[in-house]
């Protein structure tokens, strides 16, 4: 089902190859994956837009992070989690007032840490998206209990983190090239002045801003990264130094030989033109220093913050960012981890939002949340276990804020088949999700200029969902 055409990425498959070769200089590697084999043209942009994926690496727990509030679930809640419940009287400061209110009197709050993000959604420029997860096809717990895999297929290596960080990002399991975010970058590439900068990493390399054709430009959180031996005497030689320019950007007779130097060529004129942008837009000066301090994904956030405002300087219009945290993987300690990680979050995402403000690209700017799986309802006894279904953010001027997306689960944990409930999880409160991955990168994607009929270039699954119950647009962008 995930077959991957290998002439197409032959060429991709030396490059990567060519970047484990003996040079001097630590960054050659990561300079490789800049190679561009072309243009592609879905849109001609003539304003900025920018997304901006935010990934909780090890799997987020979503019923402490989005909290039942309403004093008939928020019992229900506690009594399942027990010992890793969070307590009502601690969720005064981050309750959560949408524009439209759940049916049946439902409320929700956010974790104690997380009230720059709860002030975000009662503001209207954050919404929650419920119970999202990887779907090919949209299931009920019957048809995800069936044998009928050809009816009823269900996502890849269920549970396993590195699988279901790729499928997330990808549609596929651990093993695929290519990634929704690279792909949507392929489509914009031609919108951009050089359209190496298209899909930027501030987190390493990641499949998901791998494209046909775009591939991530890694940088570090203090901007790009530098080639040593270009860059640097060598040996504290100067005239070592130039030799090794030579050597490295010289045209060879040899294909591959000339195709590793353009690479690196190409390399070394980026981080050039990138660092001189970057020095126009110091992080010392305001909005960049108003982020929190210690905190890993802020320092992230706020280097994409600079890139946005050197836009005109590098002649962007579309760009995909990449930036991430981990230490999600809370099967003990659930509730002193959380708390950490929470606040670090919502501290970051609120102070990358108020910088789109001052930078005056708010409506032009957004970022939202992903993670490998959300976690059981149920308790281990100190943590939660491996999920599916999870809640997730998407904040900036342009989202419909203050409002809930999707079906709010019950919160009630059976397996008696007669139970209502018994539609929503898959055991241990593992939800089924109610909302593919497809759709939200779709509603995304459409925000950020891609048409309907290329949806499914980036998206393979996204023909499968459509009427109703499973929209293709989930409406939280304007």
């Amino acid at each position: 089902m995930y077959l991957i055409d290998p002439a197409k990425h032959t060429r991709r498959a030396f490059l990567r190859r060519a970047g484990q070769l003996a040079f001097t200089g630590t960054a050659l590697p990561a300079a490789l994956n800049l190679a561009a084999i072309g243009e592609a043209a879905a849109f001609d942009a003539t304003d900025y837009k920018a997304l901006v994926c935010v990934f909780l690496f090890g799997g987020n727990d979503y019923a402490n992070t989005v909290i039942n509030y309403d004093t008939t679930s928020h019992s229900q809640y506690a009594t399942i989690r027990g010992g890793i419940a969070i307590p009502r009287a601690d969720l005064a400061a981050t309750v959560l007032n949408p524009t439209t209110p759940l049916p049946d009197g439902k409320q929700y709050a956010l974790h104690p840490a997380m009230t720059g993000l709860a002030g975000l959604f009662n503001g209207g420029v954050a919404a929650v998206q419920l119970n999202v997860g990887p779907l090919v096809v949209p299931l009920t717990r019957q048809q995800y209990n069936s044998s009928n895999n050809v009816l009823y297929p269900k996502p890849p290596k269920l549970f396993s983190h590195n699988d279901q960080q790729s499928v997330w990002m990808t549609s596929a399991p651990e093993g695929t090239t290519t990634g929704w975010g690279g792909q949507t970058g392929d489509l914009a590439r031609s919108s951009n002045t050089n359209s190496v900068l298209t899909c930027i990493s501030v987190a390493g390399n990641t499949v998901f801003l791998s494209g046909d054709q775009a591939l991530s430009y890694q940088v570090s959180s203090n901007g790009a990264v530098r080639i040593n031996s270009l860059n640097n005497n060598v040996y504290g030689s100067a005239q070592v130094r130039a030799a090794m320019t030579t050597l490295a950007l010289q045209s060879r007779s040899h294909v591959l030989e000339n195709e590793y130097n353009l690479v690196t060529a190409r390399a070394y004129s980026t981080e050039g033109a990138l660092t001189n942008a970057l020095n126009q837009f110091p992080a010392a000066n305001a909005p960049f220093n108003a982020f929190p301090a210690n905190n890993g994904l802020a320092n992230q956030l706020r280097l994409v913050a600079r890139l946005i405002a050197a836009r005109n300087v590098l002649g962007t219009k579309r760009q995909v960012f990449f930036v991430s945290m981990g230490g999600f993987d809370l099967h003990d300690n659930l509730i002193s981890g959380q708390a950490n990680l929470m606040g670090q979050l919502s501290g970051a995402l609120s102070a990358f939002y108020d910088a789109t403000v001052q930078l005056g690209v708010a409506n032009s700017v957004t970022a939202f949340t992903a993670s490998d799986f959300g976690r059981t309802l149920t308790s281990n006894g100190d943590g939660s276990d491996h999920g599916w279904g999870s809640h997730h953010f998407v904040v900036g001027g342009a989202v419909q804020g203050a409002r809930f997306v999707g079906k709010a689960p019950p919160v009630s944990v059976t397996n008696s088949t007669s139970d209502a409930f018994d539609q929503w999880h898959v055991g241990q409160g593992r939800l089924l999700p109610s909302t593919s991955v497809d759709q939200y990168a779709a509603t995304l994607a459409r925000w950020f200029g891609v048409s309907n009929a290329e949806l499914g270039q980036i998206l393979p699954h996204i023909g499968n969902f459509g009427g109703t119950d499973y929209p293709v647009d989930l409406g939280f962008m304007a």
